[in-house]
């Protein structure tokens, strides 16, 4: 009998799209027979300034994106293909001691810098590794991304894809997967679109930033009588509750808070509408689970291009502020619902709950390995 294939999947702490992308394709390919690993080479090799960067990162994304944009758009000129840094090495070196230890097939990177540590590793200039690089952002590519030295690009959606066309990446080396969402996704029941929307659910992930949950919360529930509101506070849950408390007292029997939860699949694909932060992550988990989508927090250059994807799909639209919340919300339920079941029937002809799935289909076929479901 052969061997089973055998996969390395590498990310990155700097945003929960890569974390999250890994981890749901490493559950897909392994429940197609191969054998998985899934590492952090930045979290292994620097495993202090990685943890600095990481928290500095959220800090700055969510208190002031727009630098964050400036750093981001910054990047675009720069060439990865030369160590700029003696602390990239320490990355370097723990992504080649995973290769040696691990001995994979093929390497699947959901970060756009490790294709370019592999041409400086002796595990990567041997050039037997196929490299399949999973982008997590949408239309708005940076292009960090599109110089990887890669066999593959896996993209999220064909206006993604296009996109890079016109960049000059060939055509035949990007395939549009989708993100890969979890597998669940594929088997869970949506609310239907001529669901009555009585109680009309929102599923709401506050951002860290003081004072957000309580006015987009109340503004949210001021917008219907009808809405019965979820909210994620995730791991911020001593930072979040004190906020979130007074909504139920307000509101008795309309706001349920959950803290840091697995659930979350589940939670998208049972509520009518969810808003959220523009990240790759939270945004295809919507597209998937067929869940309307309002942004209340863009991260201008990286974030961009899932809000434009969202508004080509017709599946959602930003509201940054709690005003703009309960102004969208009402409309969404004005005339029986009817802009909510607009949305709703876009994104069920959109169709994308299985990226995951279709990217380790063609993972396995191009490194000769049928898949075993």
């Amino acid at each position: 009998m052969a061997e089973p294939p055998r996969f390395l999947i590498v990310t990155a702490a700097f945003g929960e799209g890569h974390n999250s992308a890994a981890r749901n394709l490493g559950v897909a390919l392994d429940s197609m027979g191969a054998i998985i690993r899934v590492s952090d080479p930045c979290l292994l090799g620097a495993p202090g300034i990685t943890s600095l960067i990481s928290r500095g990162y959220r800090f700055v994304t969510n208190r002031f994106p727009r630098l964050w944009a400036a750093i981001y758009k910054s990047t675009d000129r720069c060439d990865f293909s030369k160590r700029r840094s003696p602390v990239i090495r320490f990355p370097e070196r723990a992504l080649g001691v995973l290769i040696d230890e691990f001995r994979p097939t093929a390497i699947v990177s959901t970060y756009p810098l490790y294709p370019y540590f592999l041409k400086r590793i002796p595990q990567g200039i041997q050039g037997n590794l196929p490299v399949f690089t999973v982008v997590t952002d949408s239309i708005e590519i940076n292009a960090a991304w599109l110089r990887a030295p890669t066999d593959w690009w896996l993209v999220t959606d064909p206006q993604t894809r296009e996109a890079m066309i016109r960049r000059e990446i060939p055509a035949e080396k990007i395939v549009d997967t989708g993100f890969p969402v979890h597998p669940v996704f594929a088997e869970l029941p949506t609310v239907p679109a001529d669901d009555p929307c009585q109680p009309f659910r929102v599923l709401y992930f506050p951002t860290g930033r003081r004072g957000q949950l309580a006015r987009q919360g109340r503004a949210l529930l001021e917008a219907s009588p009808s809405i019965h509101l979820t909210v994620i506070m995730g791991r911020n849950v001593r930072g979040l509750y004190r906020e979130a408390k007074p909504l139920k007292h307000d509101f008795p029997g309309r706001v349920k808070l959950v803290g840091w939860t697995k659930r979350v699949p589940s939670y998208l694909c049972a509520h009518h509408l969810v808003v959220g932060k523009a990240g790759g992550a939270t945004v295809h988990e919507a597209i998937a689970a067929r869940c309307p989508m309002l942004i209340h927090h863009l991260v201008p250059g990286q974030e961009e291009g899932n809000l434009r994807l969202l508004e080509a799909i017709g599946g959602g639209a930003l509201a940054g502020t709690a005003d703009e919340l309960r102004r969208r919300v009402a409309d969404l339920l004005a005339d029986n619902a009817s802009g909510w079941r607009g949305m709703k029937h876009a994104l069920e002809t959109h169709g994308r709950n299985s990226g995951a799935l279709t990217a380790a289909r063609f993972i396995l076929n191009e490194t000769g390995a049928a898949p075993t479901s």
